[in-house]
C-alpha cells in the first residue's frame, strides 16, 4: 500500500513540470514564462524539505500527518494548474510556492518505511522505493505528454491532479507504527530521505536543537573536503537542470515537432537514468565514487551539446536518453559519497540538505531559463546547460585537488 500511495504521488510530482509548461504554452503561447513558476515550486524545498522530513520523523501520528500533507499537495497542485497562464504571474507564483511547501511529502514518505516493514525486509523495501521513483520519472512526463497530444494539456493536467488525489486517498490505509524505532540502522537510511530522529534535547536547549535540524547537514557538507567538492560541483551543474522541462518543449518545437513531444523527451531522459542507475548498482565503485560523479557530469554535458545539434525528434530523443544514462550513475555515486563520508548520525541530514541545496540551484536555473528563453532559444539554452555541467566538473575537480592526502590504504574519513 505504501508503494501504491507513494508512486501515485510521485507520478503527479514528476508530471507537474511537464503539465505546467504545456498549459502555459497553450494558454499564453509563451512556454518560457513557466520557468518562474517552476522556480517557485522548487525554491521552498530548501527549507520545507528538511523541516517536513524532521517533523514526520517526530510526530506521534505519522499516517495522519502524511495524509494531511498529501491532501494539501493535491489541492495546491490543482490550484496551480488551474490558474497558470490565466491569472497575473505573481498570483500564480503564490500557488506554485504552496506546491513547493507541500510537495516534499512525496520524498519524505520514504522515511516511513522503517515503521511499516520489518528490519529484515528493509533492503527489499528500499529497492522498491528506488523503482517507485524511476517508474514515476518515466510515467509522469510520458502520461502527460501522451494525453496532451491526444486530448489537449488540460486533460494531462487533470491526470496529474487525479494521481495526487488517488495517492492521498490511499494514505489512510497505511499501517504505520506511531513511534519511530531507535536510530540503530544508519546504513539503511534511504537516499534523499528525511533526517533521523535526534536525541531528546535537554530543557533549555530546544532552540539550539531546532537550529541544528537545519544547519547540522550544512556543517558536515562544508567541513568535509570531499563533500564540499561534491556539493559545490553538483550545485553548479544543477543550475542547468531546473529548466529541463522548458528546454525539452522548446527543443521539440525547434526540430518541427509539437510542444507535447517535449514530454516524450523527458520520459526518454528518465528511461536512460533508470538504465544508468541499474548499471551502477550492478558495478558499484564506492572507492572511486567521486570520479564517477566527475565523469557523469562531463558526459552529461557532451550529451546536451549533441542534443543542441539535433535536427530530428528521433536524434533529440536519443540524446536525452544518453544524457539520462550519464546522470543515473552520477546520482548513485553522489549518494554513495554522502554515505561514505558522513558521520552515521548525520547521514539523513546530509542527504536532505544536499538535495535541498541542489534543488535551490535548480530553482534559480528554472527562473533564468524563463528569463533567457526568448533571447537564447532552445539551442542556446542547451549549450548553456552543457557549459554548466562542465563548469560543475571543473569546480569539483579543483576542490578535490585541494584535499589533504590520506595515508596509503585509507579512505577519506568523515572528519576530513
Amino acid at each position: 500500500m505504501h508503494f501504491t500511495a507513494a508512486t501515485l504521488l510521485r507520478v503527479s510530482a514528476e508530471g507537474t513540470g511537464t503539465a505546467l509548461v504545456l498549459l502555459v504554452q497553450a494558454r499564453t503561447g509563451h512556454a518560457a514564462s513557466s520557468g518562474f513558476l517552476l522556480a517557485a515550486v522548487l525554491l521552498p524545498y530548501v527549507v520545507s524539505g528538511p523541516v517536513l522530513g524532521n517533523a514526520l520523523d517526530r510526530v506521534g501520528r505519522p499516517r495522519v500527518f502524511a495524509t494531511l500533507l498529501a491532501g494539501g499537495y493535491a489541492l495546491a497542485v490543482a490550484l496551480l494548474l488551474l490558474v497558470a497562464g490565466d491569472v497575473p504571474l505573481p498570483l500564480a507564483v503564490l500557488a506554485a510556492g504552496a506546491v513547493g511547501c507541500t510537495e516534499p511529502i512525496v520524498v519524505a514518505l520514504t522515511s516511513l518505511l522503517p515503521r511499516i516493514v520489518s528490519p529484515a525486509s528493509l533492503t527489499r523495501a528500499y529497492g522498491l522505493e528506488s523503482a517507485s521513483y524511476n517508474l514515476a520519472g518515466i510515467a509522469g512526463p510520458g502520461l502527460v505528454a501522451g494525453t496532451a497530444a491526444w486530448a489537449g494539456p488540460q486533460l494531462g493536467a487533470a491526470l496529474v491532479v487525479g494521481a495526487a488525489v488517488l495517492g492521498t486517498l490511499t494514505m489512510p490505509f497505511l499501517s504505520v507504527f506511531p513511534s519511530p524505532p531507535e536510530p540503530s540502522r544508519p546504513s539503511l537510511t534511504p537516499p534523499e530521505a528525511s533526517a533521523p530522529t535526534a536525541p531528546e534535547a535537554p530543557y533549555g536547549e530546544a532552540p539550539a536543537a531546532r537550529v541544528d535540524m537545519i544547519t547540522g547537514g550544512v556543517v558536515v557538507l562544508f567541513r568535509n573536503s570531499t563533500l564540499r567538492a561534491l556539493t559545490a560541483g553538483t550545485s553548479v551543474a544543477f543550475l542547468g537542470m531546473g529548466g529541463i522541462p522548458i528546454v525539452a518543449v522548446l527543443l521539440a518545437r525547434h526540430v518541427g515537432a509539437s510542444a507535447t513531444a517535449g514530454g516524450h523527451l523527458l520520459a526518454a531522459f528518465a528511461v536512460g537514468a533508470l538504465g544508468g542507475s541499474l548499471a551502477s548498482a550492478r558495478w558499484p565503485s564506492a572507492r572511486r565514487a567521486e570520479w564517477v560523479v566527475l565523469a557523469g557530469l562531463i558526459a552529461f554535458g557532451v550529451a546536451l551539446v549533441a542534443a543542441a545539434t539535433a535536427t530530428t525528434l528521433v536524434w533529440c530523443t536519443v540524446c536525452f536518453a544518453v544524457a539520462g544514462a550519464c546522470d543515473g550513475p552520477a546520482f548513485a555515486a553522489t549518494l554513495t559519497l554522502r554515505q561514505r563520508e558522513s558521520p552515521a548520525a548525520r547521514l539523513g541530514q546530509v542527504n536532505t540538505t544536499g538535495g535541498s541545496l541542489k534543488l535551490g540551484a535548480a530553482a534559480l536555473g528554472a527562473a533564468l531559463t524563463g528569463a533567457l528563453a526568448d533571447r537564447a532559444g532552445a539551442v542556446g539554452l542547451l549549450l548553456t546547460m552543457a557549459a554548466l555541467q562542465l563548469a560543475g566538473a571543473v569546480v569539483m575537480a579543483f576542490l578535490l585537488s585541494l584535499r589533504p592526502r590520506s595515508p596509503a590504504g585509507q579512505g577519506a574519513g568523515p572528519g576530513r
